[in-house]
């Protein structure tokens, strides 16, 4: 029965979402962008949502299966969607990333995205991936396994899917754009979100998400971070969580009472109903260990066990993190393994054919018209890369020349004390769109390495197109002789979305068997606006296997 349940559950949900529905290999959904008047924190705005819903539908669909997407623009802004962390492999077409793999899906146009779910299974997300529309154009995307295959852990009960974002009372565009013309970082949200809801908050009594349960079930719970410039913290009082799987990837089970997340990451975990029938608080708060300023509102929600008092009270309160707690990232990050099974193996790269280290930051430049002659800037290895007219996907493709060029650095042409008191004489930066090219099937090791220009940060970085092996991480500079003999190339966490550590460092290792062009960027989306970005060009390999799909025919034109 219980099989039954979540095969008419899954089909139910496919055909809600997309009133269409043909086979269990291909799933068909029909999203159509528009503005649609919200109301949250007692104000209303014109926002960007699709089906009409924030967040927006749920993608569900299981390993293998192809999914079809048609997407409609109804809105006065270009559009495009992102399907973050799906390998979208031979088929960048349908990555999404504006000027990157296409160009934006104009006012009355539609475009059709079109991939397969190859070897993933877990929770990831879509979202737009222009300008800052991510902030209310998202959703999950629940992978389920192939029929037959069982979850590598205690089958749920039930399974929850918690989204967790930002609000701005005011247009988004115009807080960024209003920050970019005056040089100045934007206005933090004005609330932390739980499934869209920020709960009670000062001067306004609004209601927020209830997590309804019952005693002795358990509950897989599919957290999604859809937040724009947060990393967050997410507890649940007097219930622990088992995590077993992250970016749609299974680990060993980790058991942990608070949950580190960053934007487009995603955490997969086991609850069970095991305290006293009563109302629980569900909070997120935001991380942050160093100056930069964060949206202090914790936004909180709550969960209910069946037969509670109706008019109960706020519920068992749960002490949050504080701000800078960076502890508990740290064990967080340490305590995620990858399973490394027969079923699920590890496959790091035990050697690299390129190696990598990428120094990010944030920079100041020159600006006249700024509010201190200044404009902050951020780049990788001093390049604060340009968004191209032409997608990258298609310069490439075509053999287009003028769009990019194929020499970003391997390295910072000089390097400093990346994460040094003493600041840099030259805080500017260059610009320009430049791609590092790799050969198909090669293996490629990336240090990401921080650095306290202005102020350290933490930085979550995803990579497009591809898993990876997270195998080092540590604070200070990467030294390239010492650090790698503390590598672990066993059973090293593999995710898309990683947490570079404030005035530190991190190593991935993934295989290039993707032919494309992937973006790498920033997750916060204010530093991806600011130029912290760039590209990797994967070859085609031998014949049409290891060859990326032509284009589409409704590939929207720039």
């Amino acid at each position: 029965m219980a099989k039954l349940g979540l095969a008419l559950a899954l089909t139910l949900l496919t055909l809600f979402s997309s009133s269409s529905y043909v086979e269990s290999r291909i799933r068909h959904y029909k999203f159509r962008v528009v503005r649609k008047n919200m109301t949250r924190l007692c104000a209303s705005k014109p926002t960007i949502v699709v089906n009409g819903k924030f967040p927006g539908p749920t993608l569900y669909a299981r390993e293998d299966d192809t999914v079809i997407v048609r997407v409609v623009n109804h809105v006065t802004d270009n559009v495009t969607i992102h399907w973050h962390g799906v390998r979208q492999l031979r088929t960048g077409w349908a990555d999404g990333p504006a000027y990157i793999t296409q160009c934006p899906i104009q006012t009355g146009q539609s475009y059709v995205y079109n991939f397969t779910l190859t070897g993933q299974r877990g929770t990831l997300l879509w979202h737009a991936h222009i300008n800052w529309q991510r902030a209310t154009v998202h959703g999950a995307i629940v992978i389920l396994p192939r029929l037959g295959i069982p979850y590598p852990f205690p089958k749920p009960d039930k399974e929850e899917i918690i989204i967790l974002g930002e609000w701005w009372k005011a247009d988004v565009e115009s807080v960024i754009n209003t920050a970019m013309q005056a040089g100045l970082p934007p206005n933090v949200s004005d609330a932390h979100t739980i499934n869209g809801l920020p709960g009670p908050s000062p001067n306004c009594s609004s209601s927020g998400y209830t997590f309804h349960v019952e005693t002795g079930k358990t509950y897989l719970l599919r957290i999604v971070s859809a937040a724009v410039n947060e990393e967050l913290f997410f507890k649940i009082a007097g219930h622990r969580l088992t995590v077993v799987e992250v970016d749609a990837s299974y680990t060993k089970p980790f058991t942990t009472d608070t949950i580190f997340i960053g934007p487009g990451q995603t955490t997969t975990a086991l609850l069970t109903a095991d305290q006293p029938i009563g109302k629980y608080v569900i909070a997120i708060s935001p991380f942050m260990d160093t100056i930069v300023a964060t949206d202090n509102q914790v936004a909180t929600g709550s969960l209910r066990y069946s037969g509670a008092a109706p008019l109960s009270g706020a519920g068992a309160t749960v002490a949050v993190p504080a701000r800078n707690a960076t502890p508990i990232t740290t064990a967080f990050e340490d305590g995620l393994r990858c399973l490394n099974s027969p079923e699920y193996p590890a496959a790091v790269p035990g050697g690299t054919d390129h190696s990598l280290l990428l120094a990010i930051g944030v920079g100041m430049n020159p600006c006249a018209s700024c509010v201190n002659g200044t404009r902050l800037v951020a780049d990788v290895n001093n390049v604060s890369f340009v968004m191209p007219a032409t997608a990258l996907l298609q310069a490439h493709y075509y053999n287009v020349s003028g769009v990019y060029t194929a020499d970003f650095p391997a390295a910072p042409v000089t390097p400093w004390n990346y994460t040094g008191v003493a600041a840099p004489a030259n805080m500017g930066t260059a610009t320009g769109t430049r791609v590092y090219r790799v050969g198909y099937n090669s293996s490629v090791q990336i240090v990401v390495q921080g650095t306290a220009v202005i102020a350290p940060e933490s930085h979550p970085m995803h990579l497009h197109g591809f898993n990876f092996y997270v195998v080092g991480k540590g604070i200070g500079n990467y030294d390239a002789v010492n650090d790698p003999k503390r590598f672990n190339l066993v059973d090293p966490v593999e995710r898309n979305t990683i947490s570079v550590p404030t005035g530190g460092w991190t190593a991935i290792r993934f295989r290039a068997d993707n032919p494309g062009m992937w973006f790498l960027h920033c997750h916060l989306e204010v530093h991806t606006t600011w130029g912290l970005k760039m590209a990797i060009l994967v070859e085609n390999g031998k014949g049409p296997n290891e060859s990326i799909l032509p284009p589409p025919r409704d590939l929207p034109k720039c």
